[in-house]
């Protein structure tokens, strides 16, 4: 028989929910903090040693939450799949939160703003992601769109789905994203050609690449910012 731990059952001193209407979220350790999410442990296990569990796998952190898949957390005794998807759903929400600060911040002139505002979204994927930034004649952000997933190279990525997708948006200027999961952001000789290939169409259909920006990990690359945009292929 599996035997359950609630939170009331637990010590004063370990009790998360006490330890925050006494001190507040800032005195819970970041394991207390997932055990408020995973609220009851199992198979003699407390809440909060199953969050440690999470803790100490991957990157030993809370960046755990983004690396660890649902199926490998639902693997976990005590984690089921509802608490997998609400761990997840909390991973989602801390990219969401970091993106919407820098939201009205965002400026195309201005590659660390681009880079800021994209950089939760980005930095924590194990696949690279192109996506296309599309912003109007007053150099503000209009939306985005993914464009492909996978290694980012000249002959998978297709002038004709980025500039449909501008046209779509109306978009006046659009910067190119994409990570690099190994968190060095400095561009490849493939990165290079699709840089050149997009400024290329994008001259000709009087739609400029004002940017690509490459995504690292807390680091970026920007193509403008090196002074290798604008192409003279490209004017």
């Amino acid at each position: 028989m599996i035997k359950h731990f609630t939170m009331k059952q637990l010590p004063d001193s370990e009790r998360p929910y006490e330890k925050f209407q006494k001190s507040g979220p800032v005195a819970l350790s970041d394991a207390e903090l997932l055990a408020v999410i995973i609220r009851s442990g199992s198979s003699g296990k407390k809440s909060v040693d199953i969050a440690q569990e999470i803790l100490d796998q991957g990157s030993r952190n809370l960046l755990n939450l983004y690396g660890i898949s649902y199926e490998d957390l639902c693997r976990i005794p005590g984690i089921g799949p509802v608490k997998a998807i609400q761990l997840k759903c909390v991973a989602e929400l801390s990219k969401r939160i970091a993106e919407t600060r820098y939201e009205d911040s965002v400026r195309m002139t201005n590659a660390k703003s681009i880079a800021d505002y994209y950089m939760e979204r980005m930095r924590h994927e194990r696949q690279e992601r192109l996506l296309a930034a599309m912003f109007d004649s007053g150099c503000r952000l209009l939306d985005d769109e993914l464009l492909s997933i996978g290694s980012v190279r000249s002959a998978f990525v297709e002038p004709r789905e980025i500039f449909l997708a501008a046209f779509r948006y109306g978009a006046v200027h659009i910067i190119l994203l994409h990570n690099h999961p190994c968190g060095l952001p400095e561009p490849s000789a493939q990165d290079d050609a699709v840089t050149e290939r997009i400024a290329v169409c994008g001259g000709l259909l009087g739609i400029p690449l004002a940017d690509h920006i490459i995504i690292g990990d807390k680091s970026y690359y920007s193509y403008r910012e090196q002074g290798r945009l604008p192409l003279k292929s490209a004017q």
